[in-house]
């Protein structure tokens, strides 16, 4: 296995590749690493899993879209990986041509739909006539436009891809969201867990033992009775009967913690099955006031007395 090299969701000059070069650089990685596009984002588990490469970065969860269940999936469903990190990048696009174009014979562009969503309010007041084309992803339409591959005049894409394909940025920040972002993770092998930096996150994944009433909320309880607050949920079908679901969950807080073991230790004993996929830092500080109740001295002290009163 080559420890330096990295997969993630291709193709090249994404927001994807933008957050795996922000991880290298934010952990001094990037002079020794080799990266390497994926098909999608099963592929770059795959990767790892196979050991071609080292770990692989792949989109979980957008502002705006909400989570990336083509991820979601894929983490649950490849087993024996492990999140150790993640990288939150603004989704911000630019409208970028080939050197030398004339903005006025402007007459198309092309895009991912998802990116085009997010531009029209640009283009409508800027290029009325302009005529939308689909593209497979926001870097393919800067890739092809370049390379003489494409029939539109211009792209909607990521800065980088207009950096990295030689083109020429008519306008920057062209989003109808100056707020957006998109959240990866970055995968590995199980491995060591990163120790607790007091503003963590913990992903899991839970199965319910059947859809009968309260079911749900017998696995929900055992977070709130611990003071373990959720950033994110996300149902997924289990894939065994219909009414059937698995729940993808974040978690504020660290496996180390006490608040958050015993958390773990319950919901494992009230679902058909739990799957730990990680602790690692949080991208933003999620750091939340902890009820006295919840601390890890609140549990120690409940620990001691109870071997006290057993006479251990």
């Amino acid at each position: 296995m080559s420890a330096e090299r990295y997969a993630y969701l291709g193709p090249e000059a994404t927001f994807t590749e933008a957050a795996l070069l922000q991880y290298l650089d934010s952990h001094g990685l990037r002079s020794n690493a080799s990266t390497q596009p994926m098909r999608n984002g099963a592929a770059a588990l795959e990767a790892v899993l196979d050991g071609d490469c080292l770990a692989a970065v792949v989109p979980i969860e957008n502002s705006i879209e909400g989570g990336v269940p083509a991820t979601i999936d894929a983490l649950t469903d490849h087993g024996q990986l492990q999140i150790i990190a993640e990288v939150v990048v603004p989704v911000r696009f630019v409208l970028a041509v080939k050197p030398g174009t004339d903005p006025s014979t402007l007459t198309s562009f092309g895009s991912h739909p998802h990116g085009e969503a997010q531009v029209r309010t640009f283009m409508a007041a800027n290029f009325p006539d302009a005529v939308y084309l689909p593209t497979s992803s926001t870097a393919a339409a800067a890739r092809d436009l370049a390379n003489d591959a494409a029939d539109h005049v211009a792209a909607v894409c990521p800065a980088l891809a207009a950096e990295r394909y030689g083109l020429e940025v008519l306008a920057n920040d062209i989003g109808e969201r100056q707020d957006a972002e998109t959240r990866f993770v970055v995968v590995t092998r199980p491995g060591a867990i990163p120790a607790p930096t007091g503003s963590d996150k913990t992903t899991i994944v839970a199965s319910l033992r059947s859809d009968r009433a309260g079911a749900l909320l017998e696995m929900l309880e055992q977070f709130s009775s611990r003071g373990v607050n959720m950033s994110r949920i996300e149902s997924r079908p289990t894939g065994d009967g219909l009414g059937l679901y698995q729940f993808s969950i974040d978690l504020l807080g660290h496996v180390h913690e006490a608040r958050m073991a015993d958390a773990l230790q319950g919901v494992h004993r009230v679902t058909r099955s739990l799957r730990f996929l990680g602790s690692y830092p949080s991208a933003v500080e999620t750091g939340v006031p902890l009820d006295p109740t919840t601390t890890d001295d609140s549990f120690s002290a409940a620990a001691a007395w109870l071997d006290s009163t057993l006479g251990r």
